[in-house]
């Protein structure tokens, strides 16, 4: 599942931008390949970070993965709920399973991201 409202990278996260903020979580496909995930570990409040860095780390049953930074900015929210419920990514990562809010530093880094239909066919070409 991909939604046009958002847009992409290639490594597997989702952007969701309104005005100078972007919530961050990770897609349907990188969800379905880490399976059932038991741990989130949160970005700090208030980290700067740059576009491209680790921004947190998952652990599922099956492997550990890294989430990067799609934008550059600061933290400014955590889905606290992740710590209790990490499942939440698995359930609904375009919603109650979001990770983070960066407050964009650098507007024009998201003309760097990829559409839905290019994310789609991204994904098509890894099949």
């Amino acid at each position: 599942m991909v939604l046009d409202e958002l847009y992409y990278t290639k490594s597997h996260e989702w952007v969701k931008v309104e005005g100078e903020k972007a919530t961050i979580g990770i897609t349907d496909f990188a969800q379905s390949e880490l399976q059932d995930i038991v741990y989130v570990e949160l970005p700090e409040m208030g980290k700067v970070i740059n576009k491209g860095d680790v921004l947190c780390s998952i652990d599922s049953v099956k492997s550990s993965a890294e989430v990067y930074a799609p934008v550059s900015g600061e933290v400014v929210e955590v889905n606290e709920k992740l710590s209790a419920e990490p499942e939440l990514i698995n359930k609904d990562p375009y919603g109650e399973g979001w990770i983070a809010v960066i407050k964009i530093s650098n507007p024009d880094e998201i003309s760097e991201l990829l559409s839905a239909k290019e994310y789609e066919e991204m994904l098509e070409g890894e099949k």
